[in-house]
């Protein structure tokens, strides 16, 4: 965990160098030119794709990490890997991973599911921190939002064409 530094020296070691690394994934989209989301995907885009959606209650889970894809209300706060992009997100992020290395255990995330992937409701720090680090999986409480897709030919606008990828699999 920590070698040979204290704790808040490597939780702001950790920040920062989360930061490079969120600017570097930034850099190298540009230079291929590719056109990757520069953030976490948007739930509220993501279920406006679904036709009459409902939900359930699904309890604590353990949820992969990897399939956490998006937020609630934080998209433009993460990259396309959790990863934080602002300096202003400092503060949070860094208790969050103080907490970690000291192994203080954490509230379990809110997430919601839609097909196979999972939007955060509460708790982006922590999984942002969690995927940091390395993580395979985090504790979740879970709500599954199904419905069926809206036929991507009367509704291209609504959503962008990741999101339509990820409503075929609902």
């Amino acid at each position: 965990m920590i070698g040979y530094v204290g704790v808040d020296e490597q939780v702001d070691r950790d920040f920062h160098r989360a930061l490079r690394r969120a600017s570097l994934h930034r850099l190298r989209d540009r230079v291929l030119r590719r056109s990757a989301h520069a953030h976490v995907l948007s739930f509220e885009e993501a279920r406006s794709g679904l036709a009459r959606w409902s939900q359930v209650h699904r309890g604590m889970r353990t949820v992969e990490v990897e399939k956490i894809v998006g937020s609630v209300g934080r998209c433009q706060d993460f990259d396309e890997s959790f990863l934080p992009i602002k300096v202003s997100m400092s503060g949070r992020w860094s208790r969050v991973d103080r907490a970690y290395h000291q192994g203080i255990e954490l509230p379990a995330v809110s997430l919601f599911k839609i097909g196979e992937t999972y939007f955060v409701r509460d708790g982006n720090h922590r999984v942002s921190v969690a995927r940091y680090h390395g993580a395979a999986a985090i504790d979740a409480e879970v709500v599954e939002i199904r419905g069926r897709a809206k036929d991507a030919r009367c509704d291209a606008g609504t959503a962008d064409l990741s999101t339509r990828r990820l409503l075929t699999a609902a």
